[in-house]
């Protein structure tokens, strides 16, 4: 399905990560701040799980796109959105019935859908978040950087192998689908970082594939007790550093239009650069090497 996005209003980002990493979180934050800074906000959920918006709305149920497509029934705006957090839209776009069809489905319904409804136009936002599972694997998730949806994406990673395998997946997608008109990259975000090294190896894969980290997100219980009240950290803790953190990834993320195509790693080249890595930390955590030495 081609969808038309040729009078896009507002910066449409998507971010992507993989389940657990924290991209849902991070997206949630980013557009509290983003709307807490006066815009006008839209975050749309493209994970199957359909909680991408939960702590913008204080964990209330909202239905997702999907499930109201099924019950056949015309469809308004105010059945599959719901205002949240300083004005922030929220909208899921919700997957399939478990074990039938394809979980990326919804991200092209919930699209198509909100176009006839006028959304855009009626709205005006001034940013659109598109908060995307990061299993690229399936063309469905691929849609809002290959479509023309976005034009611009970033990934949520940590240090951590399956992590970094997923943000290379994504580069891989989007060094396909940019030259053509497809997003292209903004950078990527550091989130749960906890260990010395984790900014080094993360800084390293970005190095290597010709992007760069754009903020870093360090392990805090203030992220978990937020979500667990229903809140983002802007919300719940507004004069937490942790706020701060996410203000400032805001900001980037509103002005830059540093974006590139990525050059991602081969196979073989992945897997060997994570073994060099691999020794590097068995040697600093024996004490073979000091932290400078591998750094």
């Amino acid at each position: 399905m081609v969808i038309n996005m040729s009078k896009k209003i507002g910066k449409h980002i998507a971010i992507y990560g993989k389940g657990g990493i924290g991209k849902s979180t991070t997206t949630s934050n980013i557009s509290a701040a983003l709307a807490e800074a006066g815009y006008r906000v839209i975050q749309i959920g493209c994970d199957p799980k359909s909680d991408s918006t939960n702590t913008l709305r204080g964990n209330n149920y909202l239905p997702t796109v999907l499930d109201s497509l099924r019950e056949g029934k015309k469809i308004h705006l105010e059945d599959i959105s719901v205002v949240g957090f300083k004005g922030v839209l929220c909208i899921e776009s919700g997957g399939p019935v478990p074990g039938v069809g394809c979980a990326g489905r919804g991200i092209n319904a919930a699209v198509s859908l909100l176009q006839e409804l006028n959304l855009f136009e009626e709205f005006k936002p001034d940013y659109v978040l598109y908060d995307v599972l990061g299993d690229v694997v399936c063309g469905g998730f691929a849609v809002p950087i290959r479509d023309g949806i976005t034009d611009r994406a970033y990934v949520v990673s940590s240090s951590d192998f399956m992590a970094i395998y997923a943000a290379n997946n994504l580069f891989k997608a989007i060094n396909k689908y940019a030259p053509s008109g497809g997003a292209k990259l903004g950078g990527v975000i550091g989130n749960g970082l906890s260990a010395g090294y984790s900014k080094s190896i993360l800084n390293d894969f970005t190095e290597k594939t010709g992007t760069k980290t754009v903020g870093y997100i360090p392990r805090s219980l203030v992220v978990s007790q937020s979500e667990l009240f229903g809140k983002t950290v802007i919300e719940a803790h507004p004069k937490d550093p942790h706020a701060g953190i996410y203000r400032n990834l805001s900001t980037y993320i509103a002005e830059s239009e540093d974006l590139v195509i990525p050059n991602p790693l081969g196979v073989t080249e992945l897997k060997d650069w994570a073994r060099e890595w691999g020794d590097k930390i068995f040697d600093l955590e024996t004490g073979v090497i000091s932290g400078s030495e591998a750094i």
